[in-house]
């Protein structure tokens, strides 16, 4: 994927701050900090003395030709080059919102129908506005986390303790998994549930060859467990079984191109803990070939990956005790 050289040439003067000092919203860069730039996306690009514009885009252009995970999503690197230059540190004749930066950058992008926006980390993204997809560094959800996300994380444990199954679908699980790049992503819903056949949401995900596969969720509330006797609140692991078989073997319409498939992976989604137990029964309980279908999401990885894809919690996970703001704070972005 490419964007139009008129885009590239138009960024590359952004970066290298091309505009009087007194007008300009960019640090001016020369030779030696534009290579400092490009190491601190974690590339080795470096400088070769040539027109600093042309070089500028000619690295772009090798950026943006690096893979992409979707049409609508580009590299990595792409993604820290956006997050560096609109780093609120480098603010200039403006505050640290960089409003009029974030003007200058959204009308290069628009022509290409990405728009780039700061998150409540006060780090600077690239949305893709037909799709509303977020291109952003991979995460990592097994990093540490900072204060104020550890603070987001147990927001989101106590919304989980109380929200309903649905709220755990359309409110956690839906905005995540959109996030994470699946699309046609459609709930059943438990209102009814004569046509659910075991899945409480099914998507699509294209890999970048073009491939396409379907994804299940059987989404529970609580611990999922194998005990004889289940707690309130708890699933036996042998309900699962029989919706996860369910699941597989029933065909799903997608009416984008009018035919009936069948789910190709089944994601089991706790809003509690998976016992070791209960995903040994299940895979004992599962032949070769369709154990190596299902996948298993937890509430530890529920919440590490919405706290590290920076998604804003549940409108409802607010109304629990948090910090009174300070009137000297500046405004959120």
């Amino acid at each position: 994927m490419r964007f139009k050289r008129r885009t590239v040439m138009q960024l590359a003067d952004l970066i290298c701050g091309n505009a009087p000092t007194d007008e300009s919203f960019f640090v001016y860069r020369s030779s030696k900090y534009l290579t400092e730039f490009f190491w601190e996306i974690e590339t080795d690009y470096q400088h070769d003395g040539s027109t600093r514009q042309h070089w500028v885009a000619d690295t772009l252009e090798k950026i943006l030709d690096e893979p992409w995970s979707n049409p609508t999503t580009p590299s990595d690197t792409f993604a820290r080059v956006i997050v560096r230059l609109m780093d609120p540190t480098d603010a200039l004749n403006e505050d640290e919102r960089r409003q009029g930066a974030l003007g200058q950058l959204n009308t290069v992008l628009a022509r290409e129908g990405f728009e780039a926006f700061y998150a409540t980390d006060k780090k600077c993204y690239l949305r893709h506005i037909a799709t509303n997809t977020v291109a952003a560094p991979t995460p990592n959800p097994h990093r540490p986390f900072s204060a104020a996300e550890l603070e987001r994380r147990d927001q989101l444990v106590a919304y989980l303790e109380t929200c309903s199954e649905d709220e755990l679908i359309e409110e956690v699980l839906l905005p995540l998994f959109r996030q994470l790049g699946f699309h046609r992503i459609t709930a059943a819903g438990h209102k009814d549930k004569a046509l659910e056949y075991g899945k409480d949401v099914w998507m699509r995900y294209t890999l970048p060859t073009q491939h396409v596969l379907y994804f299940g969720i059987q989404a529970k509330k609580g611990k999922l467990d194998s005990s004889g006797v289940t707690k309130g609140g708890n699933a036996n692991v042998a309900e699962i079984h029989n919706q996860v078989l369910m699941m597989l073997g029933h065909e799903i319409f997608d009416p984008e191109i009018g035919k009936r498939v069948l789910v190709d992976h089944a994601f089991i989604v706790a809003g509690g803990e998976i016992t070791k137990a209960a995903r040994n029964w299940l895979g004992n309980k599962l032949d070769a070939s369709k154990r190596s279908q299902i996948l298993f999401m937890d509430r530890n990885d529920i919440l590490n990956l919405f706290v590290v894809t920076n998604l804003p919690l549940p409108s409802a996970a607010w109304q629990w005790p948090a910090p009174a703001p300070s009137f000297d704070d500046p405004p959120p972005f």
